[in-house]
């Protein structure tokens, strides 16, 4: 008879069957792949070109897309399952989300079969890395007011401008360009495709420093005059941009919302185990009523959190996620997510300050989760929309 005292782990209900194989074989892959590289990427800026040939080779990579493009044929708990497993291995350097739950999800959406033939497989495999080239030094999440153009010349674009914050910059072969097209306003963008490797035209800019994710390679872009066949244009016509955007991106929250709650259960798990061993005053300090109630509340917090996201997760599994719940989803889970982390780091003393522990890294990544993808401000604003 099982001790009722002691609850049972928690299992989401999308992690089952083939999906729960998925969790494994991520956990391998992370554990072997990346954790032991962590130092080395963040000193570098960037994880090494064979993390993604490894992540492809794995059968990771693009795993929500068709198989007859490369993909492995899932679905998005399928893609969840890889994401929360990057959130429970503390690793916020591979830029996994964007590659495979964004730009793949733009091509297969509205690519051409002959562009998704061209570009899909080679995204499966690692050959290629996508970026998505959204904002702009000058444009945040007012994507409304994009500033690069892209001039139509014959059977090209031209396209000047610059971009800024985005991820996988290093890598990157394949970038979806957010450019105008057209006159101003929201009709007159469009989304744009470039290989970009030894593209004239193209610049990768400096690594950007940031306050945590020391390990991505985070970078701005520059255009200029940069040539890129009209074939390239994702969608029937111009100006389709921004829609593609709107309709993309409740997927794209809830991928941070995933590695959130992923985060967050990482933060209490490696509290849980320091208090125990950490002595002060002659016990443990997981002893303390103070500790014991804050394990109590944040762990209850995680645990709301994770159930509030399998009931999302669900819901676009089934097709029925709107972007107001996306939405609720994205600012609230990593408004726990940041919570969280800090009140675990409280209990680790001055140790939680320094980088060499994990949960140092997890508090200074996770500031970032309330500001793309749409700041929670944003979030909160959309979400007010619909009331």
């Amino acid at each position: 008879m099982p001790d009722i005292l002691q609850p049972q782990p928690y299992v989401s209900p999308w992690m089952k069957d083939e999906v729960a194989d998925v969790v494994t074989l991520a956990r391998t892959f992370f554990e072997r792949e990346v954790t032991p590289h962590q130092e080395r990427f963040a000193e570098q800026h960037q994880v090494d070109k064979e993390t993604w040939l490894a992540a492809g080779a794995a059968g990771l990579l693009c795993i929500s897309v068709p198989e007859e493009y490369g993909g492995g044929g899932g679905t998005f708990a399928h893609e969840a399952a890889v994401l929360w497993e990057q959130g429970k291995a503390g690793d916020d350097a591979f830029g996994y989300s964007v590659h495979s739950s964004i730009v793949a999800h733009y091509l297969l959406a509205y690519g051409t079969e002959e562009q998704k033939q061209k570009w899909l497989p080679r995204m499966a495999s690692g050959e290629l890395v996508g970026a998505v080239a959204m904002t702009e030094p000058g444009t945040g999440s007012d994507l409304q007011n994009i500033r690069t153009t892209a001039r139509r010349e014959g059977e090209h674009y031209v396209i000047n401008g610059s971009k800024t914050f985005i991820t996988n910059s290093s890598h990157a072969g394949l970038v979806v360009i957010v450019a105008r097209t057209g006159g101003e306003g929201a009709q007159g963008i469009s989304l744009i495709v470039a290989e970009v490797d030894e593209l004239e035209g193209f610049e990768r800019g400096r690594v950007l420093a940031k306050i945590g994710q020391h390990g991505q390679d985070t970078r701005e872009l520059a255009f200029t005059d940069m040539r890129v066949p009209v074939a390239n244009l994702l969608g029937d016509q111009e100006g389709q941009g921004f829609y593609q955007l709107m309709t993309q991106l409740p997927q794209e929250r809830l991928a941070i919302a995933v590695g959130a709650v992923g985060s967050a259960e990482l933060a209490y798990e490696l509290a849980l185990a320091y208090t125990k061993e950490r002595e002060a005053f002659g016990r443990p300090i997981g002893a303390f009523q103070n500790t014991r109630f804050t394990l109590a509340e944040v762990g209850t917090d995680v645990l709301a959190a994770r159930t509030f996201l399998d009931h999302c997760v669900q819901l676009h599994v089934d097709g029925a996620l709107d972007a107001a719940t996306a939405s609720r989803a994205k600012y609230w889970t990593t408004d726990v997510q940041c919570d969280v982390i800090d009140r675990c780091l409280q209990l680790f003393g001055g140790y939680g300050y320094m980088l060499e522990y994990p949960i140092a890294r997890l508090y200074a990544g996770a500031r970032v989760q309330k500001i793309y993808g749409g700041t929670n401000e944003i979030m909160k604003e959309l979400i007010s929309r619909t009331l």
